[in-house]
């Protein structure tokens, strides 16, 4: 929901003004931090009730929402830098989506080890911080661009 929320006001924001391209930009930084808070609240119940996921559907859900995500941050890496914040968005939201799955099978291959909830939650807390590294940075990209605008 957070990828096509955020590539969508991406494609209609390419065509407004430098102003609400920051002002969008700055919407997206929020954006962005959702799927963090929503990383907190679960490992928040997991660290209350620590029942371990299952290893096998968890490390192969992540291993394939990593081939369709590695695949799209590849894409936007040479753009990154281009067009300020909303270009910034939809690279930090692919790149993140692809590290968060990386640490998704890690998290899956200790659980199958260990069979333990402490994967899960460590990498959980990860994703969510990486979200909110991104969220800043879009977030001063915003920033910048409206000061450049005005």
């Amino acid at each position: 929901m957070e990828d096509a929320s955020i590539n969508v006001l991406i494609l209609i924001g390419l065509a407004w003004s430098a102003t609400s391209r920051a002002r969008l930009g700055k919407a997206l930084a929020c954006i962005i931090l959702v799927p963090g808070f929503a990383t907190l609240w679960q490992g928040w119940e997991k660290f209350n009730l620590p029942v371990a996921p299952e290893p096998v559907p968890l490390t192969l859900a992540g291993a394939g929402a990593l081939a369709v995500t590695f695949t799209c941050a590849l894409i936007l890496m040479r753009h990154r830098a281009h067009s300020g914040s909303l270009t910034r968005a939809a690279f930090l939201s692919a790149r993140n989506d692809a590290l968060a799955n990386v640490a998704i099978i890690g998290a899956g291959l200790l659980t199958a080890v260990t069979l333990s909830a402490w994967p899960d939650l460590v990498v959980g807390l990860g994703i969510a911080l990486l979200n909110a590294g991104a969220a800043w940075e879009v977030f001063k990209a915003a920033r910048f661009e409206g000061k450049v605008a005005a």
